[in-house]
C-alpha cells in the first residue's frame, strides 16, 4: 500500500494579522501535483486542518477546492481526514456524507463502542485505522472495568485487535493520531499554558505497520522494533521559530508486519517566514542590513535584535520606512537581551523555596535574570508598594 501522509495544514491561519490564502492554495496546489505525480493508494490527513475551530469562508473555501483537486488528480485514491486539537469535530464532520462520494472520509469524534467507524479498508491494499485527536479524559469507555488512566490504550488496542480480525490476508495496517508522543521533538510548537499532554507509543497498541501522527509540527520518526511512527509537520510553517524543512511524507508498505519505505518531499514555501539576522545584531546595525534585503522577494519578517537597555519608541516606525518598498512584510521585533556577565546567573528555586521566598524578591531574581543587572530603587519602589498595597 502507497499512503501520502501529511498533517497540520492549518487553512485559514493568520501571521500578525497577514492573511495567507495565497501561501495555503500554493500547497494544496503542490499537494495535487504529488498526489498526480505518485497516484498513492490513499491520503491520510492527521488533523488541524483547519486552525480555528470556526474558520472563515475563505479558508473553508480552500478547503473544499483543494480536496476537489485533489481527487481530480488520482480518482481512483481515497482519503481519510481526522479532526485535530485546532478543528471542530463537529463542523468538519457537516459534510461527511457528501464528502463519501469522492472518497473522502471524515472522522471528527469517536464514537465509543462504534469501532467499525473508525477502521477504513482500502480494497485489496490495507486497513487505515482513523483516530482524531481526543483528550486524555476523554476517551470513550468500552467496558465498566477499564481505569480512566487504561482508557486511551484499550480504545487503541481494541481497534487494532478488531483489524486482526479482519486481516486474513495480512495487508498493511496504518493507524492515524493527532497527539504528541513522549520524547518527541517539539521545537517550534508554541505549548498551551500547564503545557501539553504527552503520550507513550507503547500506549498506543501493537499490530499496526506505520503510525501517522499529526499535532507535532517538527517532521521526525520515532521508530523502535515494535513500532514506527513520523510527524509528517506542518507543510508551511505557522511560526518563525518553525526553522525547518517542511513537507509530506511518502510510505510504502508491501505487507503486514513489513518494514515501512519512506520518503520525505519538500513543500515550498513562496512565501518564507524570514528570521533577520539570523543572529541578533544591535539595532542600529540591523538597520543597515534590512536595506541590503532583496525588495522583490515576498516573505515575512521577523528582526532579530540585541537589545542592551531598551528600544527607542520609534524602532517599528524605522524599521517599517526601510522596508517600505520592499516585497517582504514585516512582522514583529523579537528582543534578545544582552547580559552582564558579571552580574547575570541563572537563578533556579525549589518549590519549598518558592514558597519561603518574597514575591518582591522573586521579581528582584527575575529581573536580574531577564536582564542581566540589579533592579533599579524607582522599579523597587514602585513593586514594593504594588505588592503591600501601600499608597
Amino acid at each position: 500500500m502507497k499512503i501520502l501522509h501529511t498533517s497540520d495544514w492549518h487553512l485559514g491561519h493568520l501571521l500578525y494579522n497577514y492573511e495567507r490564502t495565497e501561501e495555503q492554495y500554493d500547497f494544496l496546489h503542490q499537494l495535487a501535483d504529488i498526489v498526480s505525480a505518485e497516484q498513492p493508494d490513499v491520503m491520510v490527513v492527521s488533523g488541524d486542518v483547519f486552525h480555528y475551530s470556526s474558520p472563515s469562508a475563505t479558508a473553508q473555501r480552500m478547503y473544499t477546492d483543494g480536496l476537489l483537486a485533489i481527487h481530480q488528480a488520482c480518482p481512483s485514491m481515497e482519503m481519510v481526514i481526522t479532526a485535530g486539537n485546532h478543528d471542530s469535530a463537529s463542523k468538519l464532520e457537516i459534510d461527511r456524507n457528501l464528502w463519501s462520494h469522492f472518497q473522502v472520509h471524515v472522522i471528527g469524534k469517536p464514537e465509543g463502542k462504534q469501532l467499525q467507524k473508525h477502521l477504513i479498508y482500502i480494497k485489496e491494499k490495507g486497513y487505515v485505522i482513523a483516530v482524531p485527536h481526543i483528550y486524555p479524559q476523554n476517551f470513550p469507555l468500552l467496558d465498566e472495568d477499564t481505569p480512566r488512566e487504561e482508557r486511551c490504550q484499550r480504545f487503541f488496542q481494541s481497534l487494532l485487535d478488531e483489524v486482526s480480525r479482519q486481516n486474513t490476508d495480512q495487508l498493511p495496517v496504518i493507524l492515524m493520531a493527532h497527539l504528541a508522543l513522549t520524547g518527541s521533538d517539539s521545537t517550534g510548537h508554541d505549548e498551551p499554558i500547564g503545557g501539553m499532554d504527552y503520550t507513550s507509543i507503547s500506549a498506543l497498541g501493537d499490530g499496526y505497520d506505520y503510525l501517522a501522527l499529526g499535532h507535532i509540527h517538527c517532521p521526525q520518526t520515532i521508530q523502535d522494533e515494535q513500532h514506527c511512527a513520523r510527524y509528517s509537520g506542518t507543510p508551511l510553517p505557522v511560526s518563525f521559530d518553525e526553522q525547518y524543512l517542511h513537507s509530506v511524507t511518502m510510505v510504502e508498505v508491501e505487507r503486514h508486519n513489513d518494514t515501512p519505505q519512506i520518503r520525505v518531499l519538500p513543500i515550498h514555501n513562496p512565501k518564507p517566514l524570514v528570521v533577520f539576522p539570523k543572529a541578533p545584531k544591535p539595532f542600529d546595525e540591523v538597520l543597515n542590513e534590512l536595506q541590503t534585503l532583496d525588495a522583490n522577494q515576498p516573505s515575512y519578517l521577523q528582526v532579530n535584535v540585541l537589545v542592551k537597555d531598551f528600544l527607542a519608541p520609534d524602532c517599528k516606525e524605522r524599521i517599517s520606512a526601510i522596508l517600505k518598498d520592499k516585497a517582504c512584510r514585516f512582522c514583529h521585533i523579537k528582543m534578545n537581551w544582552e547580559r552582564n556577565e558579571e552580574t547575570s546567573s541563572s537563578v533556579h528555586l525549589s518549590l519549598q523555596e518558592m514558597k519561603q521566598t518574597s514575591p518582591l524578591d522573586i521579581a528582584k531574581l527575575f529581573y536580574q535574570e531577564k536582564y542581566g543587572n540589579e533592579m533599579d530603587d524607582e522599579l523597587y519602589t514602585l513593586l514594593h508598594e504594588v505588592i503591600t498595597h501601600q499608597p
